[in-house]
């Protein structure tokens, strides 16, 4: 009998600090781990938003740039993290929809151990071309390509990235062949594109869109179902003729598996209030991204739709990170 009290306070000693988060939450500072270093897109999106939250909330919101591992150090920091709503993440398609495909074996699982609080967005991505390229249009781009198998090369941001995804979804759709030079980081495979060294790209808006606005590449088609606001004009890839190609990144806030209901419904409102923010809406805007307010449970839906979409092509491709 003594044993069994004495498991029981342990227990909830143990939980104690979870517990007592339903009822007074927040009362400390919130540590918000961003996988990537700092400066760049995901690291600013969280910036922004951790200011916006903080009023709402009363607490500060401090940002850990944890890196590496293509975004796996930062996932198993916070998956093993106190699920009391005090360590949460910016997660996004490297984390919940492409490391289970590219690694052997991760130490966590997307699925089973993250609290998922909510969407914030989506970046289309937008196939460009150096002005110098003998194309004018996406019809001609195709029509040169395929005359020239293996002949056209196409940069990517790194092996995995949603950029080098994509080019290998348009390529497996159009039955094409492109060859891939990886870079590391947007900034370099920009460079070169822009420089004609490589002449094609699957750009995302956050990191491309001054250039494209500047004319220093060319847009030939969004990849996302809808045209953008910020680029009206370019015609996406499902009015060109190319079916089941819907590609972007997308960014959301995580938190550990277990984490109490009524904390997760608090920082989903002051997420989504942020979101709705005019002052957060404009830089979004000029970011290129598309905020995407909703429930915890839309969230998953997205993030585990995305990842059965891209397994296979994975797959089919022998892409691996190991």
């Amino acid at each position: 009998m003594h044993r069994r009290k004495f498991g029981l306070a342990a227990m909830l000693l143990a939980w104690a600090p979870a517990i007592l988060a339903q009822g007074d939450y927040p009362s400390q500072m919130i540590k918000w781990v961003v996988p990537y270093p700092a400066g760049g897109g995901t690291d600013n999106l969280a910036r922004t938003l951790a200011e916006s939250m903080r009023a709402g909330l009363g607490q500060q919101i401090v940002i850990e740039n944890r890196p590496g591992a293509a975004t796996n150090v930062g996932a198993d920091l916070v998956a093993r993290s106190r699920p009391d709503g005090y360590t949460i993440m910016s997660g996004d398609n490297a984390v919940l929809a492409f490391n289970e495909h590219l690694f052997r074996s991760l130490p966590f699982s997307p699925e089973k151990d993250f609290t998922y609080i909510g969407a914030i967005g989506k970046f289309p991505l937008v196939l460009v071309v150096n002005p110098a390229f003998p194309a004018r249009n996406f019809k001609e781009f195709l029509d040169y390509v395929r005359a020239n198998p293996g002949k056209v090369n196409y940069a990517s941001v790194g092996n995995g990235s949603p950029h080098h995804l994509a080019m290998e979804m348009f390529k497996h759709r159009t039955k094409t062949f492109i060859t891939h030079i990886p870079y590391r980081g947007a900034a370099p495979a920009m460079q070169d594109v822009m420089a004609g060294h490589v002449p094609a790209m699957f750009l995302d808006l956050a990191s491309g869109l001054s250039i494209i606005q500047s004319g220093k590449v060319r847009p030939l088609a969004i990849g996302t179902r809808n045209r953008t606001p910020v680029l009206p004009d370019v015609p996406t890839l499902a009015e060109l003729g190319v079916e089941d190609v819907d590609v972007f990144a997308f960014q959301g806030v995580l938190g550990p598996a277990g984490m109490p209901a009524d904390v997760v419904r608090r920082l989903n409102g002051e997420l989504n209030k942020a979101l709705k923010n005019p002052a957060v809406m404009s830089r979004f805007t000029d970011f290129g991204l598309e905020p995407t307010p909703g429930s915890p449970e839309q969230f998953r839906t997205l993030a585990r739709a995305e990842s059965r979409k891209w397994g296979p092509i994975i797959k089919a491709n022998h892409i691996s990170l190991d």
